[in-house]
C-alpha cells in the first residue's frame, strides 16, 4: 500500500488502521455477521477530506466503500483491505428560514435530521430507525412512515452533491447534471459520494400512533383487517402489519412477553383523536393491548431503533395483490421466524404518493400497493441458516402475487437478477450508461452494483 502518510499530510480528518485503538469500534456497523475489515477507514471531515481519501485510494489501488451511518445489510459500508470513506463527521443539518428545505450532510443520520425538522414544525420521510444514514436510505430509495403523503425520501431531493471517482464535484439536479440526479432516485451509491443533500419539507404539526397487539393465532383476522383497512385509508395513514416478538413493555400483557404476537401500527399525520375514529375496525377485534397516543414525530422514529451488534438478514418482495389466500401464507410463514428476536415479519402498504409519477424515476413497480418484509435480527451465529430460510420461505410463498421488483434498500446481497428486477431491464440499461459517464472504472460498487455500459465495438 502507498505510504498512508502521504494522506495524512493533507487530510484534516482521522485515518485509522487496524493497529489503532478507535479501529474496532470505527468498524463496527449494524450488521454484525459482517466481518469486513478495511486496510484503512478515513473518517472526513469536509468534501476535501474526500476528495483525498479517494484519490489516495485510486493511486494505491484499492477498493472504495462509502459509509454515511452503517445500517447497509450487505455490509456496503466496509470493504475488506481497502478504504473506507466515513462520512459520520460531515452530519450538519440546516433547516431554511421559510422551512421549505433542509441541507444535510452526507454523514448525517436521520435522527439529527427529524429532530432538526421537528423544530421547525416539518419533516420529510425518512428511515424508520434514527440511526439509519441520510445518505444510504435517500439514494436506494427511501421508504418510511410517512411516504404514502409525502413520496419516498429521494421523490423530496432538490439536489445532491457529489464527489466523483476522479475527483471532480458536482452538484446534481433537475437543471444540473439532470441524468445523474434522475439516477440518484433509487440508484443507490454507484455513481460517487454524495456528501451534501437538499429536501424538499412539508409541514408536520401534528402526529399521533395506534399499536396493537394479538396472539400470533390470531393474526390472520388481524392482518385481513387492515389489508381491508389500508385499501382505504388516507393518504396521512401509514404504518403494517408486523409479527414480532412481544417485547416486556407495561402495555403488553404478561402472557404475550417474549412470545410470537401480530402487530398492527397506524401512524398518522394528525392527532390521536382523529385516528382513534380511523382505527374503530382494527379496535373492534379486541387486540390484547392497545396503545394509542399522540407523540412528536421525531420521538417516535427512535422508538424503534434497535441496539447495534445483531446478526442481520433481510429481504423484500413486490406483491401485486393481496388476496385472502396470501394473507394465509404471510401469517403462516411467521411461525418460521426466530423468537425471541428483536425480528419482523412485516407487510407494508404503499399506494399513495409512493405510485404517483412512479414511471418517473429508476425503482420499478413503484405503484405495487403491497411490500413484504422479513426483517431478520438474531444473536447465535448458530441460526444463521435458520433466518435466512424462513426469509426465503416468505418470498416463496408469496411468489404467485410477486412483481419480480423488489426495494433494493430492504435486501442484502442477493444477486446482479435481483438488481436488475428492482429497477426494471430498461432503468437498469440507462443507469448502466449513466454510471459509464460518471464511474467507467466502477469504484463505486459496494451497493447492489450497477455495472458500468462498455463501449461499443465499432466494426
Amino acid at each position: 500500500m502507498t505510504d498512508l502518510d502521504s494522506l495524512r499530510a493533507v487530510f484534516s480528518g482521522t485515518l485509522l488502521t487496524p493497529q489503532d485503538q478507535a479501529y474496532e469500534e470505527a468498524r463496527a456497523i449494524f450488521n454484525s455477521a459482517i466481518e469486513t475489515r478495511p486496510a484503512v477507514i478515513a473518517q472526513c471531515d469536509n468534501t476535501a477530506d474526500v476528495q483525498e481519501a479517494l484519490g489516495f485510494a485510486q493511486r494505491a489501488g484499492l477498493p472504495v466503500a462509502v459509509r454515511s451511518g452503517g445500517h447497509s445489510v450487505a455490509g456496503a459500508s466496509l470493504v475488506q483491505d481497502g478504504i473506507t470513506l466515513d462520512l459520520r463527521r460531515m452530519n450538519a443539518v440546516s433547516i431554511s428560514p421559510d422551512g421549505r428545505s433542509a441541507v444535510v450532510g452526507g454523514g448525517a443520520t436521520w435522527g439529527a435530521f427529524d429532530r432538526a425538522a421537528q423544530q421547525a414544525g416539518v419533516a420529510t420521510t425518512g428511515g424508520r430507525v434514527s440511526t439509519t444514514g441520510v445518505g444510504g436510505l435517500t439514494l436506494g430509495g427511501g421508504s418510511g412512515w410517512i411516504e404514502r403523503k409525502c413520496g419516498l425520501a429521494c421523490d423530496n431531493l432538490l439536489a445532491v452533491d457529489l464527489v466523483l471517482a476522479d475527483g471532480r464535484t458536482v452538484t446534481a439536479s433537475e437543471t444540473e447534471h439532470p441524468d445523474l440526479f434522475w439516477a440518484l432516485h433509487g440508484g443507490g451509491g454507484n455513481f460517487g459520494v454524495a456528501t451534501s443533500f437538499t429536501f424538499r419539507l412539508h409541514p408536520l404539526p401534528e402526529f399521533s400512533i395506534a399499536l396493537m397487539l394479538w396472539p400470533a393465532d390470531q393474526g390472520e383476522a388481524a392482518v385481513l383487517a387492515y389489508r381491508d383497512f389500508a385499501d382505504t385509508a388516507p393518504e396521512e395513514a401509514g404504518g403494517g402489519a408486523i409479527y414480532l416478538t412481544g417485547p416486556p413493555e407495561e402495555f403488553v400483557p404478561p402472557e404475550l412477553v417474549g412470545k410470537l404476537c401480530c402487530g398492527v401500527l397506524v401512524t398518522l399525520m394528525g392527532n390521536a383523536a382523529e385516528l382513534e375514529n380511523l382505527i374503530a375496525p382494527l379496535a373492534a377485534l379486541e387486540p390484547k393491548a392497545l396503545v394509542l397516543t399522540d407523540i412528536p414525530y421525531a420521538d417516535f422514529q427512535s422508538m424503534l431503533d434497535d441496539p447495534p451488534g445483531f446478526r442481520n438478514y433481510w429481504s423484500a418482495e413486490y406483491l401485486r395483490s393481496l388476496p385472502d389466500e396470501a394473507v394465509r401464507a404471510f401469517c403462516a410463514a411467521a411461525d418460521r421466524m426466530i423468537t425471541p428476536s428483536p425480528s419482523q415479519h412485516g407487510m407494508i402498504p404503499w399506494g399513495g404518493a409512493v405510485a404517483r409519477n412512479a414511471a418517473d424515476w429508476p425503482m420499478a413497480n413503484r405503484d405495487t400497493p403491497w411490500v413484504a418484509h422479513p426483517l431478520g435480527l438474531w444473536e447465535d451465529p448458530a441460526d444463521d441458516e435458520k433466518a435466512r430460510d424462513w426469509a426465503h420461505h416468505l418470498r416463496d410463498v408469496l411468489a404467485p402475487w410477486s412483481t419480480g421488483a423488489v426495494y433494493l434498500n430492504f435486501i442484502g446481497d442477493e444477486g446482479a437478477d435481483r438488481v436488475v428486477a428492482g429497477y426494471g431491464k430498461q432503468n437498469y440499461d440507462r443507469l448502466t450508461a449513466i454510471k459509464a459517464e460518471y464511474d467507467p472504472g466502477n469504484v463505486f460498487n459496494r451497493w447492489h452494483n450497477i455495472v458500468p455500459r462498455k463501449p461499443a465495438v465499432s466494426s
